[in-house]
């Protein structure tokens, strides 16, 4: 008795200039479309999770932008010095 692998096809909607710029990076990574998609579907089964961490324009990851957006309000907060002068009698007391 000989088991063969069956395959199944996944069909996927996407802009064709989006396709066009993931193909070349590929390319230049030696993978085809078809070959990181499966291997995205075995990552996603292996970690049972996403594998991917979504980045803004600026490249960062939704918990970095957290992070930087919390420093940026604590630095809006903080107190401010005119002179050195003045931060260090702040410090000294």
């Amino acid at each position: 008795m000989s088991k063969t692998k069956t395959m199944t096809q996944l069909q996927v909607r996407i802009d064709p200039k989006i396709k066009e710029k993931a193909r070349d990076i590929l390319e230049n990574l030696g993978l085809d479309i078809s070959t990181a998609v499966k291997i995205l579907f075995h990552q996603i089964v292996n970690t049972k999770t996403f594998p991917i961490t979504f980045r803004d324009e600026n490249g960062f990851s939704l918990e970095k932008m957290k992070i930087l957006d919390q420093a940026i309000i604590d630095a809006q907060n903080s107190k401010s010095f005119t002179s050195a002068k003045d931060l260090i009698k702040d410090i000294l007391g």
